[in-house]
C-alpha cells in the first residue's frame, strides 16, 4: 500500500513544478492601466526571452518626467492604445525604488518591430503600467518603449 502512494506522489510532482510556474507569473490584467508611468534610466541586467523579454532599470534619484513627453510622436500602428493620451496622463511611480523589472512584450512582437536586444548599460525610457496601487514588486508593464533613438508600442504589431 505504501508503495502506491510513493508512486502516486512521484508521478504528481511534475504536475505541481508545471503548476507552480503557472502560479509564479501574473497575468497583464494584474496592472493599473488607468494611472501610466514613466521611468527612464540605464539597463541593468537583461533577460530576451519568452514568455517576454524583461530586464532590470536603475532610475537615477532625481527621475522627472520630460517636459516634450507628451508631444512625442508615437508609431502609428499603436494608434488603437490611444499613446497620446497615456503620454498626457503619464505620472513618476509614487515609490522611490532606484530598480524596477520591466516587462516588454514576447519575442516575436519585439522581433516583428525588429527591437535589438538590450544589453547592460543602455539608456532607456518607458511608459507603462505598475501593480494596483504600486502594490508588491517594483514591476512595470511597459506599454511604449524608448531605446536607441526608436519608439516601440509593445502592445501592437508594425505591419
Amino acid at each position: 500500500m505504501q508503495r502506491r502512494h510513493l508512486i502516486a506522489a512521484a508521478a504528481a510532482v511534475p504536475m505541481f513544478v508545471s503548476m507552480r510556474g503557472a502560479l509564479a507569473h501574473h497575468g497583464w490584467s494584474s496592472f493599473d492601466q488607468g494611472r501610466p508611468v514613466y521611468l527612464e534610466g540605464q539597463v541593468g541586467k537583461v533577460t530576451w526571452r519568452n514568455p517576454h523579454a524583461e530586464f532590470d532599470l536603475e532610475v537615477a534619484p532625481d527621475l522627472k518626467l520630460p517636459a516634450d513627453l507628451a508631444t512625442r510622436a508615437l508609431p502609428a500602428q499603436s494608434a488603437p492604445v490611444d499613446g497620446p493620451a497615456l503620454l498626457k496622463a503619464a505620472q513618476l511611480p509614487k515609490r522611490r525604488d532606484r530598480r524596477w523589472l520591466i516587462e516588454l512584450a514576447p519575442l516575436t512582437r519585439l522581433n516583428a518591430w525588429k527591437v535589438t536586444p538590450l544589453k547592460t548599460g543602455d539608456k532607456v525610457s518607458v511608459l507603462g503600467f505598475t501593480f494596483g496601487g504600486e502594490q508588491g514588486d517594483a514591476i512595470l508593464r511597459a506599454e511604449y518603449l524608448f531605446a536607441g533613438g526608436g519608439v516601440y508600442g509593445l502592445r501592437s504589431s508594425p505591419a
